[in-house]
């Protein structure tokens, strides 16, 4: 486990696994929303593929996310392992909702500076409706690819709950 990347739905916790990991196992951790929104207005970075191509050529790293389209198969191709954490909804919605009302009531800053707003919580692209549209959707993605041939020989862990993944940490 060398290249490590971690999926899952929004609000699974990717995040903080790929940090844990990246810090018990020495890897360089990379955030993929640090990566992408890069400004105010939710910008977003016109040289991510370059950006992502450059931070994954190197033989030691983590990173945080299924992957946007246009570098989904460069991570894929990449890495070595993938950790999926495969949680029902009713446990990412129950993590996405306390993390975005935490967010929102704190405004707290996040990636580029921006912040999640009360307006926010009515579009469709607030973390709350889009981790719950793209659950099943994310979840056949991310099972097509780790049957694929074409990202072989790549080792799949799949974890079902918070607490097998715990252990599973612990136990490293």
């Amino acid at each position: 486990m060398e290249r490590i990347l971690v999926v899952g739905a929004t609000g699974a916790g990717k995040s903080t696994l790929a940090r844990a990991l990246g810090g018990r196992l020495g890897l360089a951790y990379r955030e993929m929303d640090a990566l992408h929104y890069i400004g105010p207005g939710w910008a977003t970075n016109d040289r991510l593929t370059e950006d992502v191509s450059g931070l994954t050529s190197g033989s030691h790293w983590v990173f945080d996310s299924l992957g946007t389209p246009e570098v989904r198969d460069l991570l894929w191709r990449r890495a070595d392992t993938v950790i999926w954490l495969d949680y029902p909804r009713r446990i990412v919605m129950a993590r996405v909702l306390r993390r975005s009302l935490r967010r929102t009531v704190t405004r707290e800053a996040l990636f580029g500076g921006n912040r999640e707003t009360w307006r926010g919580w009515l579009r469709r692209d607030h973390p709350a409706w889009w981790a719950w549209s793209q659950h099943a959707s994310r979840r056949r993605e991310i099972g097509r690819r780790s049957r694929d041939t074409r990202f072989a020989p790549l080792d799949t862990l799949r974890f079902a709950h918070p607490d097998e993944t715990a252990a599973w940490l612990a136990s490293l």
